[in-house]
């Protein structure tokens, strides 16, 4: 009854939500990044390719968390490696 509630309050909450895969993600990626390892090299693990579609993939690391987690240049490298996958 209470999820009904919360759609009736707002029917497009879905549409801005976050999923718990991609909040899992998120949190490998920043703790990997943490450990040394660069965000184009993390976001070809195995792990993030069967969790997230380049789409997902493109999203998360346009996250705040992530940004802040990151440095620019590994951020440009990441859009850049995205970019390739997008154009295949």
């Amino acid at each position: 009854m209470l999820k009904l509630a919360a759609f009736l309050r707002n029917p497009m909450s879905f549409l801005f939500a976050k999923s718990a895969r991609e909040e899992r993600v998120a949190e490998y990626l920043i703790r990997e990044h943490g450990r040394g390892r660069t965000l184009d090299d993390i976001l070809q693990d195995h792990y993030v390719q069967n969790r997230l579609s380049p789409q997902q993939q493109a999203r998360l690391i346009e996250r705040h968390d992530v940004i802040h987690a990151v440095s620019t240049d590994d951020l440009e490298a990441a859009r850049e490696y995205l970019g390739t996958l997008a154009a295949e």
